[in-house]
């Protein structure tokens, strides 16, 4: 396996089949409170340039629950705020920690952050990917549906935020048949597209783009999801994004289209109300708080296989 994860194409698909495999396990230890500190002695930095309710708390007790031990990270703790370049910083950080987590903006920091640290390095979320929320994803459909391969994901809102670039890499590799379903002009990053065609043809997945919520795309659909619409960067374009996206909006209208047992997913945090309602979000069929939990999981698998 590679030495990071910044992508979900740093991986094969054999090696996400192990590391789901390893999810399965780990998260099947914690539910029997079985002790599986395989990281016992082990360091792990979380450097944050962006606020985090879910990576920040399942990175820091996952590491706890594998016998090691999270340093926060703040632009505050560093000097990377000050002037310090991310190579110096990587190649200090390199002879202190054993893995490093990174949150930020810039993709190409985290990708400066690897390739001049000798210790794994983790995306926890950059604007281009979030790579470990769609493993999470899959591992949770993986569990509703016995597999991942061969399932119809629709994304729904904005196609060209991280989430929908880490879509198109993750059911490339894995298979999935996914629609984009987003305004025009809101299309995935057309070099993730392009990077991802021989996995697609190799996996047998396919990816289709529409820009209106069409029953012919949604009513054979497995999983249906969401993000919010404007996320941590354009929040300025929030008013002009809420009326382009309004007729994307998962609401009881939209879900009438799908199947009864079509999937609800959502990354959190969700703006109830907005591309999400309350009834949509709360109904038995979604499982957007099993994806939180999965977060954990997935994420320990992914320590457990850079670090150990």
């Amino acid at each position: 396996m590679t030495k990071d994860l910044l992508s979900i194409m740093d991986l094969s698909a054999e090696e996400m089949k192990q590391l789901f495999d390893l999810t399965a396990d780990l998260k099947a230890k914690q539910k029997r409170r079985e002790p599986h500190a395989i990281l016992a002695g082990k360091t792990l930095g979380m450097i944050f340039a962006k606020p985090s309710t879910r990576t920040r708390v399942s990175f820091q007790v996952g590491i706890y629950q594998l016998g090691g031990v999270g340093l926060y990270l703040s632009g505050n703790d560093l000097q990377l705020g000050r002037g310090e370049t991310i190579a110096d910083t990587a190649k200090v950080l390199s002879r202190y920690l054993d893995g490093i987590m990174i949150r930020t903006f810039n993709h190409q920091d985290v990708v400066d952050l690897a390739t001049n640290g000798t210790i794994p390095v983790i995306n926890g979320l950059t604007d281009l990917l979030h790579p470990c929320q769609v493993l999470a994803d899959m591992f949770t459909i993986q569990e509703k549906l016995g597999d991942y391969r061969g399932k119809k994901i629709v994304f729904v809102g904005d196609g060209a935020n991280n989430m929908a670039n880490s879509w198109v890499e993750g059911a490339a590799l894995g298979g999935m048949h996914l629609v984009i379903m987003a305004p025009e002009g809101h299309e995935p990053d057309s070099k993730i597209l392009q990077a991802t065609e021989s996995a697609r043809e190799s996996s047998g997945g396919t990816y289709t783009f529409a820009d209106s919520t069409s029953s012919d795309m949604l009513k054979d659909a497995n999983v249906v999801y969401t993000d919010v619409w404007a996320s941590m960067g354009p929040e300025a374009e929030a008013a002009a994004r809420k009326a382009k996206m309004q007729p994307f909006q998962l609401n009881s209208e939209f879900m009438s289209k799908c199947k009864p047992d079509t999937l609800i997913m959502h990354c959190l945090p969700a703006h109830r109300g907005d591309e999400i309602t309350d009834d949509v979000l709360d109904s038995a069929n979604s499982i957007v708080f099993d994806e939180a939990e999965n977060r954990l999981h997935v994420q320990k698998a992914i320590m457990a296989t850079l670090m150990e």
